[in-house]
């Protein structure tokens, strides 16, 4: 469905192919301005402009060459979008060597002008959203992090963390290895009260036991050989904020029976020294694994998972979300272009159909390393399915049911969720629509009007 916001401006001094031109555009569901010159048009043509240009290259007074040349000067990513008769084809080409989006040779199908103008609208809108970012990134209320996904697993982590943010109870995130527990960790931390005082995050599984207490409780000038001067531990540190434990599952058995101990007193003393110092931290503990089985091995103190997982948040991996995938892909390639000067590179339909159908085994960083290199341009392979892939695995059925699935979830979405709306977006009669939200799991809004 084309994007209402970002209009199209056609240029043509036919009146009668503007007429078609612009009939066949709304028919496909796209806004139209219609000017028979450049000089009319120009008025519209700056930074502003939210949308893209197909214009004639020859025109009465400016042609669409002044007018390329006009945008690249006013409008540099705006698309343009030039038309023209058959002797001019070298100049179009050139046209694009000089910025020209594409260029369209007379005379031409509906379907030809229809196609070229989506794809230059969702470049644009790509565009404008690696801008957003950009601008997000330069201002001032950037530190709480954006939890991206639409599926009902996120919604449900969203919720939750919008509900027990502002309390200080403690909280266990649950998920495989870099399926996002820090980012939750810093959500939950950046909307409590206590947000202006230190995050604090400690790899627990990287902490040498003999370093423990050192780093953890800190110590006092002569506590050791080599401690010339005090030094505030972690736990400390974090006293008005938030401690996150991450790996929690793999910390020595010796050293949760200390933490317990600071955790149930409020207090503890730093090496060297029997003055107790008080301290007041939310803890925020991740690990992967069933926390229950490192119970039953005796691996884990009960009494310990139990100060730790007041509320427990569940992070499934992505292959259990794949309509999860290509947003937070989308996201992750708006985020390595600013990060790398980069433009934002156009993810085609195929693309998205292999993103899905990937496992993803590393989760959200490997989707997030994979968006990396596709900004940089080293990613021809890296979006095709491997050979080894397990989805390579599934029956056709299977991959079918899945690709739409992810394909309902996004019609929902751009629908405001009113299944009518999406019914038409899909070709589907509403019936058939809510019997697949049904199989699928997905939720709806019926048939009321869009947010």
């Amino acid at each position: 469905m084309p994007d209402r916001g970002l209009p199209v401006l056609y240029i043509e001094d036919d009146a009668l192919v503007r007429r078609a031109s612009m009939q066949s555009l709304q028919l496909a569901g796209f806004e139209v301005i219609g000017h028979a010159s450049v000089e009319a048009a120009a008025m519209l043509i700056d930074r502003e402009f939210s949308g893209v240009i197909v214009s004639d290259i020859r025109l009465p007074g400016a042609s669409g060459l002044d007018l390329l040349a006009q945008c690249r000067e006013r409008a540099p990513d705006v698309p343009v979008i030039l038309v023209t008769g058959h002797g001019d084809i070298s100049m179009a080409v050139q046209a694009m060597r000089d910025g020209a989006y594409d260029f369209i040779e007379k005379p031409f199908a509906s379907e030809r002008l229809i196609e070229t103008v989506r794809r230059a609208l969702e470049r644009r809108k790509l565009v404008r959203e690696n801008l957003a970012l950009r601008r997000e990134l330069a201002g001032h209320n950037t530190n709480v992090p954006r939890i991206i996904g639409r599926s009902v697993a996120i919604e449900q982590v969203r919720r939750l963390i919008a509900n027990i943010a502002p309390t200080d109870a403690a909280v266990l995130i649950n998920g495989d290895t870099g399926a996002g527990k820090e980012l939750i960790a810093r959500s939950l931390h950046e909307l409590s009260p206590r947000h202006d005082k230190p995050f604090i995050a400690i790899n627990c599984g990287a902490l040498p036991e003999s370093m423990f207490e050192s780093e953890m409780f800190g110590y006092e000038p002569g506590a050791f050989t080599g401690a010339v001067k005090r030094r505030i531990g972690k736990l400390e540190h974090a006293s008005g904020g938030t401690l996150f434990l991450d790996e929690i599952e793999s910390m020595p058995l010796a050293l949760q029976v200390k933490l317990l101990r600071v955790l149930q007193e409020g207090m503890l003393e730093r090496l060297g020294s029997n003055q107790p110092v008080r301290v007041n931290c939310r803890v925020v503990a991740a690990a992967k694994g069933e926390m229950a089985e490192h119970v039953a091995s005796g691996a884990f103190r009960q009494d310990l998972l139990y100060r730790l997982n007041v509320v427990t948040i569940v992070l499934p991996p992505l292959a259990e979300r794949r309509e999860d995938i290509v947003p937070l892909f989308e996201h992750f390639v708006l985020d390595a272009a600013v990060r790398y000067q980069r433009p934002a590179p156009f993810l085609s339909e195929l693309q998205r159909m292999r993103l899905m159908q990937r496992d993803w085994p590393g989760n959200v960083r490997e989707l997030r390393n994979a968006a990396d290199r596709f900004v940089l341009g080293v990613a021809e392979d890296s979006l095709a399915l491997p050979e080894n892939d397990a989805s390579s695995q599934q029956s056709l059925k299977e991959r079918v049911e899945q690709f739409e699935r992810a394909l309902i979830v996004q019609a929902l979405e751009q629908a405001g969720g009113v299944v009518a709306l999406a019914a038409d977006q899909l070709h589907l009669g509403k019936a058939t629509l809510y019997e697949k939200i049904k199989r699928y799991g997905l939720t709806a809004r019926g048939d009321s009007e869009p947010r």
